[in-house]
């Protein structure tokens, strides 16, 4: 680890790899009293292990909140175990996390799928699940489940803005999809077929005006490839791919595409838009054109060379995160969304109650982070779980994505 603080503790144990940021030494059995426990899962192996650099950076950051004196007297003791993106092994490991770890609250555990297979265990045992990472619709619902809450801006609406695109931009749009076969690839294709026919109707489009949809493809997460199902969409005449997939799968499309000769307007989804994670994998001239969208800034963009948000977290790269564990994309966001958490707690004052932690969370107001877009501005409220709802659209230029239009609305 990069402070003389610190230490970072890798074992080998039944369930997986744990990773463990432990902020201190001493006696920790006075829980609540001179720490802030904070469980978290994230698949450091497996199919999605590419999301790892973030559990790793969050874990960092937190080192660098501990050195600064903690969050209100406090040192946070941050646990984070390897899961493997398994749903299974995300249940094994978050009953230990709050049975056995005793954690005040999980934070940002990682995936969709994983997260499902938790949802109504962490609610029933009203433990603070906040922030998870990642951006499916279910994440809102403080009505049936109060004690989870996301930060991304959710697929559903985030895929509607896509549609909107496509209906402005390409005429008569054939529209090929490939898609995630479990909630998170669902909620994203939902929300696109929402967008296409909202949109439609709303600009009044009939016959070959009218974009539509002329085939879909799902992969599982333990395929090897998904090089036959874009073969497909190409026989399909597609002449738009809305390209819904983690890391690993979307660097194949990315690759996949140019090898066949395939040449349609690529919308990547915004979990995947990852320089180092995916497009150079894949091959930076094979992702030239590329369309997405984006909320935080980017660290490979000369436009943030001045911006102090950047400059410090340049700074923070740069004494906390050693050189094998980076990844500007992933560990802005990790940095960002570690923000919002310190923010919460450092509201909650001496009350680290669960109930406190979770009524700090649902009253954000107008929350400007350095890393994030400008005019994007975080809120939350009792029946407003949706802490993110901004967006840009981007376009990658073969060196760094280029944002172009105003900012649109996700929610």
């Amino acid at each position: 680890m990069c402070s003389r603080n610190h230490w970072l503790r890798l074992a080998a144990m039944t369930a997986g790899l744990i990773l463990v940021f432990a902020a201190f030494p001493g006696d920790q059995t006075a829980y609540g009293q001179d720490e802030i426990r904070i469980g978290n899962t994230n698949p450091y192996s497996g199919p999605a292990s590419s999301y790892g650099t973030i559990g790793r950076a969050i874990g960092f950051y937190f080192n660098k909140v501990n050195d600064e004196g903690g969050i209100n007297g406090r040192k946070i003791n941050y646990i984070s175990y390897d899961d493997g993106y398994s749903p299974p092994r995300t249940v094994e490991q978050i009953r230990k996390l709050v049975e056995q770890d005793r954690v005040h609250l999980l934070f940002q555990t990682l995936g969709t799928p994983t997260n499902s297979a938790i949802h109504k265990y962490v609610n029933k045992k009203k433990i603070p699940h906040l922030f998870v990472a990642t951006g499916a619709t279910k994440w809102g619902n403080p009505k049936e489940y109060p004690w989870t809450m996301g930060w991304q801006p959710n697929y559903q609406t985030v895929s509607k803005i896509f549609a909107q695109y496509v209906i402005e931009n390409v005429p008569g749009a054939r529209i090929g999809i490939l898609y995630q076969n479990d909630d998170y690839g669902k909620d994203y294709l939902y929300g696109f077929k929402a967008g296409l026919a909202e949109g439609i109707e709303r600009a009044g489009l009939t016959g070959d005006q009218a974009p539509r949809i002329v085939m879909e493809q799902s992969y599982e997460v333990t395929d090897p490839t998904i090089d036959s199902q874009i073969i497909n969409l190409k026989t399909s005449g597609a002449n738009v791919f809305f390209n819904i997939s983690i890391p690993k799968f979307a660097a194949q499309a990315i690759k996949r595409i140019k090898a066949i000769g395939w040449d349609p307007l690529h919308i990547i989804n915004d979990v995947s838009t990852s320089i180092d994670a995916v497009l150079r994998p894949a091959g930076l001239e094979n992702a030239i054109g590329l369309i997405s969208a984006q909320y935080i800034k980017d660290p490979a963009s000369p436009e943030w060379a001045d911006d102090p948000g950047m400059i410090d977290f340049l700074k923070f790269m740069d004494k906390y995160v050693p050189a094998e564990s980076r990844n500007p994309a992933f560990t802005v966001y990790a940095y960002s969304v570690s923000q919002t958490l310190v923010y919460v707690l450092e509201r909650c004052g001496d009350d680290l109650s669960r109930e406190n932690i979770m009524r700090q969370a649902a009253n954000i107001r107008n929350l400007e982070l350095p890393m994030l877009l400008p005019g994007i501005k975080i809120n939350t409220g009792p029946d407003d779980f949706y802490p993110i709802e901004q967006m840009q659209m981007q376009r990658f230029d073969g060196e760094k994505w280029v944002r172009f239009g105003d900012l649109l609305s996700a929610g």
